[in-house]
């Protein structure tokens, strides 16, 4: 299945391109997603236990199981000022 990952912030930066569709087996977890995002961009690595997931519009942990079609967005953490 593809999943579409958009990247935001300082992570855009470190990955190079604001969006990568992924390719995964059906139902992969989060966490596969991910491993195959640091294989491509391995400086984004280093921020694993800060970044944010957002499947649609909610917050998602590393377990979630993605779906076919899934916008999946990849962001450093939110602060406020």
């Amino acid at each position: 299945m593809k999943v579409r990952v958009r990247f935001y912030s300082q992570l855009r930066d470190l990955v190079g391109v604001p969006e990568l569709d992924v390719d995964l087996p059906e139902k992969a977890p989060v966490a596969e997603l991910l491993e195959k995002i640091y294989s491509k961009a391995p400086a984004l690595r280093a921020h694993d236990r800060n970044i944010l997931v957002g499947a649609g519009v909610e917050f998602v942990d590393r377990k979630y199981r993605l779906k076919s079609g899934d916008e999946i967005s990849i962001m450093p953490p939110v602060q406020g000022g």
